[in-house]
């Protein structure tokens, strides 16, 4: 009865061990009796005991791998150390399995190369300004490659590029004549708008001290027409009021019956009064002259009367 219990548990042990249970993002590549004879993806699998054999369990994640700074030479003699970053992705585990020895130190040595080719087709500057171009060109090339691997390339970057300390040290010579380059025209065109915004100032100023000039001399314009317009009104006024008044004493004299000598008489009076002692000479007319000489007359023989 030992040796029953002792057969099950062996068996049980077999069995066990022929039961695979494949993980996400995992698959096993099998080989039975040494040839290739299947892939096994996510879920339970069982193997024959001694004839098959998982000869491989392939991470179906994409992974990273960071090479070491590999020496190159731009295109004008300039030799500069640059370290890579490849994003891959296995998308056929049998290829992975069978199709190169060592994945990663294959991807190393055909980054290095491929790198060394597009370098060497630049020049320093444009290989320090184009990265992307770089890292486009690397990619292209590496999943080509790549593809009978059963490897595929999502993204490749260039961690670092280091160049020669004599090139840095003039690198860094050429950024600070730069800086100070971009800092003397900052200056330059603070100072040129701080000179524009004064004078627009003092132009500003300047228009509003001749406005304000024009304004008050029409003003002073309009003050002095008008009282030069009261005063004319005044005047005309006051020639109306005295026109008005001889016109009433004409009409009164007329309306009193008065004949020719009366008015004769009253216009001697204003001719007096015109001299208001101030003339020396007054020349009347010779009607109003003999007008004058009768009433002299008859004065003097109204006072002999007496």
């Amino acid at each position: 009865m030992e040796w029953i219990g002792i057969l099950a548990v062996v068996l049980l042990i077999i069995f066990a061990s022929c039961v695979k249970i494949v993980p996400q993002a995992e698959a096993y590549v099998v080989e039975r009796l040494g040839g290739y004879q299947a892939t096994w993806q996510v879920g339970i699998h069982l193997k024959f005991p001694i004839i098959d054999r998982v000869a491989k369990k392939v991470a179906l994640k994409e992974q990273v791998v960071d090479f070491a700074p590999q020496p190159v030479i731009t295109k004008d003699n300039v030799t500069m150390r640059i370290d890579t970053v490849v994003f891959y992705q296995i998308t056929d585990p049998k290829l992975y399995v069978y199709g190169v020895e060592n994945p990663i130190m294959a991807i190393e040595n055909l980054t290095a190369t491929t790198l060394r080719n597009i370098i060497g087709d630049l020049e320093l500057d444009q290989t320090l300004t184009s990265r992307e171009i770089i890292n486009t060109k690397m990619r292209t090339s590496l999943d080509v490659a790549t593809d009978p691997w059963g490897i595929k390339v999502n993204r490749v970057e260039l961690k670092n590029i280091i160049p020669p300390a004599a090139i840095q040290e003039a690198m860094e010579k050429q950024m600070k004549a730069e800086r100070e380059r971009r800092e003397a025209i900052l200056k330059a065109e603070g100072e040129k708008t701080s000179a524009i915004l004064v004078a627009e100032g003092k132009k500003a100023s300047a228009i509003l001290d001749a406005e304000a000039d024009k304004e008050a001399a029409i003003l002073r314009a309009e003050a002095s027409k008008e009282a030069m317009i009261r005063e004319a009104e005044g005047q005309a006024q006051a020639i109306l009021a005295v026109q008005k008044a001889n016109a009433d004493g004409i009409r009164f004299i007329k309306e009193a019956g008065a004949d020719d000598a009366v008015i004769k008489l009253k216009s001697l009076e204003a001719f007096g009064k015109a001299a208001d002692g101030k003339a020396t000479k007054i020349i009347i007319p010779s009607e109003i002259q003999g007008l004058a000489g009768m009433v002299k007359a008859v004065s003097e023989v109204a006072q002999t009367d007496k």
